[in-house]
């Protein structure tokens, strides 16, 4: 390992603090010019009097100037503070670790899904370039990227779920195999759509490698294609991939969001939708907030694995 990686990873994350805080003020900045009364907004449908608001705004600073709510808010954020939800008074905290495991779950299987098949496709398609299992292919990937998940979730439902009976329709399952089974055909709707941007990136950077002289050349040593493929030019076109890893996890974030909500699963995509249509202000803060930090660590992770991927790259510096 680069002896410079401790010292880049340290300075990407001094990087990445200033970016969330800048995020958190975002997110802080919207949720709080969201048309209605932030305080009746937080009793939800309960009764609500002139002493109960005046109450309610003096609990939470609403009458203070902006600023001063954003550092009060952001204080209670560094001590893992994310305040308590308008339904039922429980802890934000406490909601998101409950469903985060499902959403964490989710978007790896989604992504097993997504790069397991997607990245085979692509080479595939690439070696077969021209014929009529590469369009084939590309159609496969064009029908990916245009579809949305929720549209392709609803499609799995009926068909594997309700018509055949294969698969659940609904709910998380109880232990790991049955988890792995009740969460497949989500997996499957959420992996598709990036499975297509895969495919199309795999399979550019694998007909562009293809053409180099470094593989003619090894071919007349004799090397075999499948060593050829895994050796050398897998590797230097998963380099694209790679760089686009960010947009596969967004990918992957956003299109949980419906997913969950197709599916009845209780994981962060549900909890946020229910929360902004009861305009929950503390749960959307705090899930945001944390989706962003996801993201930005998620960066992080990319770009290290980026330079452990092509050894030609350094940390910060380019060598001669």
């Amino acid at each position: 390992m680069n002896r410079s990686l401790p010292s880049y990873v340290m300075r990407r994350l001094l990087v990445a603090i200033p970016l969330l805080l800048l995020i958190s003020l975002g997110v802080f900045a919207l949720v709080n010019l969201a048309p209605g009364d932030p305080a009746r907004s937080l009793l939800g449908s309960r009764q609500s009097s002139p002493e109960t608001l005046a109450a309610i705004r003096e609990q939470y600073h609403l009458d203070d100037p902006f600023v001063v709510q954003y550092l009060i808010w952001l204080r209670q954020v560094f001590v893992w503070d994310l305040g308590r939800s308008i339904q039922g008074s429980e802890l934000v905290t406490t909601m998101i670790l409950q469903r985060l495991p499902l959403t964490i779950f989710l978007g790896l299987y989604g992504s097993l899904v997504a790069l397991g098949l997607g990245i085979p496709l692509g080479i595939l398609a690439a070696y077969r370039h021209g014929s009529e299992v590469d369009r084939g292919v590309v159609t496969l990937g064009v029908i990916g990227v245009s579809a949305p998940a929720f549209a392709t979730g609803i499609f799995l439902l009926y068909v594997f779920g309700v018509y055949l009976g294969w698969f659940p329709i609904f709910g998380q399952g109880e232990g790991p195999l049955d988890q792995v089974w009740h969460l497949t055909l989500p997996a499957i709707a959420l992996g598709f759509t990036v499975m297509g941007l895969v495919i199309k990136i795999t399979r550019a950077s694998m007909i562009e490698e293809l053409q180099k002289d470094y593989v003619a050349f090894a071919r007349a040593r004799g090397l075999t294609s499948r060593r050829i493929t895994t050796s050398y030019v897998l590797r230097n076109a998963l380099i694209p991939v790679v760089t686009a890893a960010g947009l596969i996890v967004v990918g992957l974030l956003t299109g949980a969001v419906l997913v969950e909500v197709t599916f009845g699963l209780p994981g962060l995509g549900s909890l946020l939708v229910t929360s902004v249509t009861q305009r929950d202000l503390p749960v959307i803060q705090g899930i945001v907030l944390i989706l962003a930090i996801f993201i930005v660590l998620m960066h992080i992770g990319i770009d290290v694995l980026y330079t452990l991927i092509d050894p030609r790259i350094r940390f910060g510096r380019v060598e001669a």
